[in-house]
């Protein structure tokens, strides 16, 4: 297994400095020529695949050999089918309409001005990600359809992909007549780079990060250019006094064990203790047959039975996004317990109630802050493709710009255009 051997690589400032002279130019590309460039990098990734493959199981063998969880794992390995779902995500993209140019508002003032709200690129993106290859191409792709340049530093775990991955949209890019440095990569392993990077608030004009609450700790401390918080998802299903026990049972199953190595999977479920007796050996039973791993409170492990192996929640349980297969789980006494617990362990990303109760479905939907909130539905529905934004850059947990699943729009701003005949301020 040969170890990544990063380039001569330009020192982050000229990066920088380079990605801001390419936002220039990317803004005054036209919608066409975007989506050709889209279409281009998906042709490449499937024409390349062979070669990215063999640089992802370069990754794979360190990741096992780094004893990385089977969920980070799943998130880290490749193969032709998912190949082929980021060159279809890219084309997705593609058809999508260009949110850049597009009128927001517009009005005439009173002295005669006409003024026009407009959405625009922010100009520099910074993307700092995670184990998870498949969003260099979200990012470059969603980038370059809004004409930002973008700045990648994914995860060391990724290196050997991401670079490969890199070098085949840098080809295409340049292959359909845009700057080579549209998107670029920063490859170290360490954080030094990456520390310089968040200094760089004159060339670089947004992060967004893609991974866990540690790596939106790490940013809110040392980042000097504003930030979009897509981090992490500690996420909860209530099951209410009211719930249908069935429909129940097939939410909770799919938001842990569908895919548990992502951030909109469920980690804690909360049972009411009207529905707990017949509801704890159902669900517990259900999850262990998929090999999930129970972390529960006294109360529901008497309700479950001791057939199922289960081991006793802690506060650290609680507040623990596991993204494997294991889930906490706590019997409250009401709607607004199961609200406060919430408010105290969540992340504000997604949150699920399961009733038959209108009025529990209002108020768990008005008093839970968070991104998306369900009724009756998954936790995993978070996502830009389900949202029918097509591809997403991730989920942002914050409150300001935007929030939930951060889509094409979430990489513009706005500025006001204003046409006169002469008019000056008296």
């Amino acid at each position: 297994m040969s170890p990544v051997k990063p380039k001569d690589q330009p020192p982050v400032k000229d990066l920088c400095v380079r990605a801001q002279q390419a936002s220039r130019r990317l803004a005054g590309m036209s919608g066409k020529q975007k989506n050709r460039a889209l279409k281009e990098i998906a042709a490449a990734l499937e024409r390349r695949t062979s070669e990215i493959l063999r640089e992802n199981r370069d990754d794979v063998k360190e990741g096992k050999a780094a004893r990385l969880s089977g969920a980070l794992m799943d998130r880290l390995m490749l193969d032709e089918d998912r190949i082929k779902e980021m060159a279809a995500g890219l084309r997705q993209l593609a058809g999508l309409p260009d949110p850049v140019g597009e009128v927001v508002e517009g009005r005439r003032l009173p002295n005669g001005l006409e003024l026009t709200k407009i959405r625009v690129p922010f100009g520099v993106v910074a993307v700092i990600y995670e184990a998870r290859p498949n969003v260099t191409t979200d990012a470059a792709g969603l980038c370059i359809k809004t004409g930002n340049a973008v700045i990648l530093r994914g995860g060391s775990a990724s290196l050997h992909s991401i670079r490969m991955l890199t070098e085949v949209i840098s080809g295409a890019l340049i292959d359909a007549g845009f700057p080579p440095d549209t998107v670029q990569l920063i490859e170290s392993r360490d954080r030094a780079p990456l520390k310089k990077l968040l200094s760089m608030r004159e060339y670089v004009d947004i992060v967004i990060p893609r991974g866990g609450e540690a790596l939106k700790e790490f940013l809110i401390k040392n980042s000097t250019i504003p930030v979009i918080y897509a981090a992490g998802g500690n996420c909860h299903v209530y099951v209410d006094a009211s719930a249908d026990l069935e429909k129940a049972a097939a939410i909770v199953v799919n938001a842990k064990a569908q895919r548990p190595g992502v951030c909109n999977a469920a980690e804690t479920l909360l049972v009411h203790k009207d529905v707990a007796p017949a509801f704890a050996p159902l669900i517990a039973a259900e999850l262990a047959a998929r090999g999930v791993k129970l972390f529960v409170t006294p109360e529901f492990r008497r309700l479950a039975g001791e057939k199922t192996a289960m081991e006793k929640a802690t506060d650290e349980h609680f507040a623990t996004e596991f993204l494997d297969l294991k889930i906490a789980v706590k019997v409250v006494d009401s709607l607004d317990e199961a609200v406060e617990h919430i408010a105290r362990y969540g992340t504000g990303h997604s949150e699920a109630i399961v009733t038959e109760e209108l009025a529990a479905a209002r108020a768990f939907a008005a008093r839970v802050d968070a991104a998306c909130v369900y009724i009756n539905a998954s936790t995993r529905f978070t996502d830009g493709g389900q949202f029918g934004m097509g591809a997403e850059i991730g989920i942002s947990t914050q409150k300001l710009h935007a929030r939930g699943p951060l889509g094409l729009r979430a990489l513009t701003t706005t500025k006001y255009v204003v046409m006169g005949e002469g008019q000056i301020r008296t």
